[in-house]
């Protein structure tokens, strides 16, 4: 079982949904299959078959949560420190060709979102980024570990 590095504001949002689903959306999907139920025929009864695929869905969702949290490796990145770019560390990447920056933090695979500035440390360019030092450049052609 190997283990998911992630920062504790990632670990705490999955442990957020993961209650959420667990004591919210559960208790809601089942009264919504209890009303459908007490509409009579089940065969043709749509409000029936959504509460179950959202059932399905949800509980798919909470045994994912599940595994996750459990091998999750909390990091707290306020004592990580060094010259060398490593999970948790905040990176600037140029385009050269029109000198857009834009901002990222290398963050665990369940917690990367690129719109919100999070790169996984497993993506390719996370990869090529976590072999480096401060102030290098890199390219998007360059051989990853």
């Amino acid at each position: 079982m190997d283990k998911l590095p992630m920062t504790a504001a990632g670990h705490a949002a999955l442990e957020a949904e993961f209650l959420r689903r667990q004591q919210v959306e559960r208790p809601r999907i089942i009264a919504a299959i209890a009303e459908a139920r007490s509409h009579g025929d089940l065969s043709e009864n749509a409000e029936y078959h959504s509460a179950k695929e959202a059932q399905s869905h949800n509980e798919g969702r909470i045994v994912e949560l599940e595994d996750l949290l459990q091998r999750a490796e909390v990091i707290d990145v306020a004592k990580l420190n060094g010259a060398t770019v490593k999970f948790g560390a905040t990176v600037t990447l140029i385009d050269e060709d029109t000198e857009k920056q834009r901002v990222f933090q290398i963050v665990g695979e369940s917690e990367a979102d690129v719109k919100s500035g999070k790169m996984s440390i497993t993506s390719p360019t996370g990869r090529i980024t976590g072999a480096t030092c401060a102030k290098d450049e890199v390219s998007p052609c360059q051989r990853f570990p």
